[in-house]
Order: C-alpha cells, then structure tokens, then sequence
C-alpha cells in the first residue's frame, strides 16, 4: 500500500508507546486514525497529545474480548466509513513462567499478546475484503518471538505464536490485494513495563540479574515515533519482516544455522515427499511475493 492519504487506520494498544507511535506517523502521512485501547490514562494522555486533530477518534477496546472489539469496528465504519490498515499491537508483559503451576497471569498474557491479534484479524480482516481496496495488516510481536526470553515463558509463547499466524495471514491475503507485515520489536521506549530510575527494587539471584539488565536496556531504548516511521516504510514496501533492533541480529544468524546444522541428512526422501516440499514452497514464495493494491 504506497497512498496513505485519506485513508484509515485502527490501531489497538494506540495510546502509548509503540502503537502511539504508529498513530502519529499514520496522521503526518494524512491518514485517519482509531486509537483502540485499554487504558484510561494513556487515553487521557493520547487525547492531551493530539487535541486540536479532527482525523482522530480513540475507542476504549478490550482486545481480548471479541464483542468489545467488534463493536470498536462497527463504531470506526460509523465514524470513518472503512479500514484500510489494521494495527494489532495491543499487549501486555508478564504472564509467567513455563512451570509456574498457576493459569490466570498465563491465561491473560495469552488471551491479550495472541488472542487480540487473532481478534483483530477475524473481526476487521473480513471488512477490508469486503471493501476490495487492499491495505496492510501489522501484528506486533516482539523480538521474544524470534529469540528465547529467559523467565518469561507465556510471554515468549505468545509472541512466537503470533510470528506463525502472521505468516499464514500473509499467504491468506495476498489474493485479495492485503499487505501483512510482522514487527519484531527490541527494546522500545513503551510503557508495557515500569523502568525505576535505579536497581534497587530488582529481585535477587539470576532473576533479578536479568531484571537489571533488561532494564539498562529500556533506559536506552528506541524512541516509539521512530518505530511508527519503519512501519510506514514496511507498509509501503510490503515487506513482511519488520525487524529494528541490530543488536540481535548476530544471534538470529547463529540460531538459524544451529537449525540447519540439526537436520539429518542422511535419511532417505521419497519422491512424492521431495514433490510435496516442492509444490508447498512455490505455493508460499507465491503467496509472499503477491503485490498488495495501493
């Protein structure tokens, strides 16, 4: 989608940090723009930020909850007519560790990080096809989905999760002219979690040795209106990976090569098996190269 002009987006988790970001880049390109989200004060806060900006209107959305979200949608259709890009960006950290015998944190890391990006696409991906103008589709998920995050196992799951149904998302609306794009952020300037001034709240032990240095990390962390303008670029390419944060990038190559390394090569392949590969990888690659519709 390269013209921005005019049209609209609905951003969740908007009010703050990286969807704020999105929200402020979309309206510069002379868009008009939903904030859907959660909470009150970044509410307050966004309306402060933006007043005076009639290609604005904010929804309080639970993205979680698939009625809430469809009446946010109904409502943007009553206000602006259409969506043309779509923003799943609303989440939360937390959530547990893989062994922590208890369901609930897990239960809303899961319902929020995952469950309101399946949301979002479900409830709103139908409208754009309907319109038969194209647009973009971006899904937030994180760096956590590309490497491990120590101590954070719902957090991971979540974000991983979202990696592989944005990538199926992608092939499913190509045909219609829809862009889809992943966004792989790092450390972002957000307020997803609190960053004290000093250490000294940091549990002990290796917990809070990790804790330490995560925050270090977010005190440098990368500005949300800089990440707004990758992502506008990213739409206006049509690239599918948005990945912003260098610093992991020697990693990344590291683990994709264990990956290969781990494949047994020795094993016999079938020639109906060899097909399948075949026909299943120029059906992706065709799929991923469609051109969206501007």
């Amino acid at each position: 989608m390269k013209n921005f002009s005019g049209k609209v987006a609905f951003v969740t988790g908007g009010a703050s940090g990286i969807g704020l970001g999105m929200a402020r880049n979309f309206l510069t390109e002379g868009m008009k723009v939903v904030i859907a989200d959660y909470n009150d004060h970044h509410l307050d806060q966004a309306r402060e930020i933006l007043k005076g900006n009639n290609a604005i209107h904010m929804i309080k959305v639970d993205v979680s909850d698939r009625e809430s979200l469809r009446s946010a949608a109904t409502e943007t259709l009553d206000v602006f007519g259409k969506i043309h890009v779509l923003c799943n960006n609303a989440g939360v950290g937390g959530g547990g560790l893989t062994i922590d015998p208890e369901f609930d944190e897990w239960d809303r890391a899961i319902s929020i990080n995952l469950g309101g990006v399946v949301n979002g696409v479900k409830i709103i991906a139908p409208i754009m096809i309907e319109q038969g103008e194209g647009g973009h589709i971006v899904n937030t998920a994180s760096m956590a989905g590309m490497v491990p995050l120590p101590h954070m196992g719902a957090y991971s799951a979540s974000k991983y999760a979202v990696r592989g149904f944005t990538e199926a998302l992608r092939m499913d609306l190509a045909p219609h002219g829809i862009g889809v794009s992943c966004l792989y952020p790092g450390a972002v300037r957000t307020q997803l979690i609190d960053i004290p001034e000093t250490d000294d709240g940091a549990p002990p032990g290796e917990v809070g040795n990790f804790t330490k240095n995560l925050w270090a990390a977010m005190r440098v962390a990368v500005d949300p209106i800089d990440m707004g303008r990758l992502v506008v670029e990213a739409i206006r390419e049509n690239r599918f990976h948005i990945l912003t944060h260098t610093e992991f990038l020697d990693e990344v190559k590291q683990r994709h090569r264990a990956i290969e390394d781990a494949f047994v090569t020795d094993l016999p392949v079938p020639q109906a098996r060899a097909d399948f590969e075949n026909f299943r990888r120029s059906e992706v690659d065709r799929f991923f190269a469609m051109e969206a519709k501007d």
